[in-house]
């Protein structure tokens, strides 16, 4: 083969695997120019989770190349299983993300039964914040303390589908702690429950501190009896007992903390176990810059959003620690969460 010949030959390779190359490797047009990102939350609107959902679509955009436009779309069902399935009928490029109830997380777990997903496969974007969680009844109802709690006859909360926060704190409430909790199932989400709690249908409820009304806390329509979570934020009464001094031995102590993993990993964002490497890390490095953005920090602080991030790695690492618990661990959670 001459050389003019070999140099033409050398060209058409050359091009080929050009041509064939991703989109990543090509450095022209970038990934997400012209595409949209769509952030599938599995709770209705007016929640959290729905808040954090918003907040991050505002956000994320800017910190990938090409700035992607961006839409939140609701899909709630199955205590949010049902968002979470209806990810892997998206394109799996990265641009559909989901954020759901993170309970799922222990009960596919402890009921692989009905969760039969195994999110160690899931490709972990980050976490914006941990849900501070806290337990509260209603002015009216006089129970103004811990131990007013413990020593009412009956309690009514509010219930949303299997393995929700709110259920599964209720139940620990009732198992791990003795209160006499009844609840009433049916409400989609925490607005609706909210509402139930505001109306005098039920007497109170557990969720996520900077997801109650401001004027809530403000005029002291509801009295905060427990802390689920040990972070205390601002406005927060330090004299409010934390559930995890209080429980009766080591043993409880351990129930506690596994049950209440989801939520220090809290708002979590994650995309389908088949999207590439190279998108995945892109969404990542743009989540991290997101979550140190002034207009980010400045935003959610407006909104009352905490924001303690935590790094995709992170939090995937933490979820393998989750699926290596004891056997007989998780057989007690589930008897606790289950019910």
């Amino acid at each position: 083969m001459g050389a003019v010949l070999r140099q033409r030959w050398f060209a058409i390779i050359g091009s080929i695997l050009l041509c064939s190359g991703s989109a990543w490797a090509q450095g022209s047009t970038p990934f997400f120019a012209g595409k949209t990102l769509k952030i599938i939350v599995g709770l209705p609107p007016g929640g959290g989770a729905d808040a954090y959902a918003r907040l991050v679509q505002r956000h994320l955009p800017s910190h990938l190349e090409g700035a992607p436009s961006t839409m939140v779309q609701n899909v709630p069902g199955a205590g949010s299983l049902k968002s979470v399935t209806y990810l892997d009928s998206l394109p799996d490029d990265g641009t559909a993300l989901v954020t759901f109830s993170s309970g799922l997380l222990t009960e596919a777990i402890t009921s692989p039964e009905r969760v039969k997903i195994d999110f160690r496969n899931y490709g972990w974007i980050g976490n914006v914040s941990e849900d501070i969680r806290v337990c509260y009844l209603w002015h009216t109802t006089g129970v103004q303390t811990w131990q007013d709690l413990l020593a009412r006859n009956e309690v009514v909360f509010a219930a949303s589908a299997a393995g929700t926060a709110g259920n599964v704190e209720s139940a620990m409430l009732r198992d791990l702690f003795g209160v006499k909790v009844k609840r009433v199932e049916g409400y989609p989400g925490s607005a609706d429950k909210r509402l139930a709690v505001e109306k005098g249908e039920v007497d109170g409820d557990c969720g996520g501190w900077t997801s109650m009304p401001e004027d809530w806390i403000r005029d002291r329509k509801v009295n905060v009896l427990v802390r689920l979570s040990a972070r205390l934020l601002p406005g927060m009464d330090a004299a409010i007992p934390y559930a995890g001094d209080l429980v009766k031995n080591q043993g409880d102590r351990e129930i506690f903390d596994f049950l209440m993993a989801p939520e220090k990993l809290g708002r979590l964002f994650a995309v389908s176990s088949r999207v590439p490497s190279e998108p995945l890390a892109a969404l990542r490095q743009a989540f991290d810059d997101m979550s140190r953005d002034p207009a980010f920090l400045n935003e959610a602080e407006k909104l009352h959003l905490t924001v303690t991030p935590t790094r995709g790695e992170a939090v995937a690492g933490e979820i393998a620690k989750l699926y290596a618990e004891p056997p007989e661990l998780v057989a007690r959670a589930k008897s606790i969460a289950g019910n």
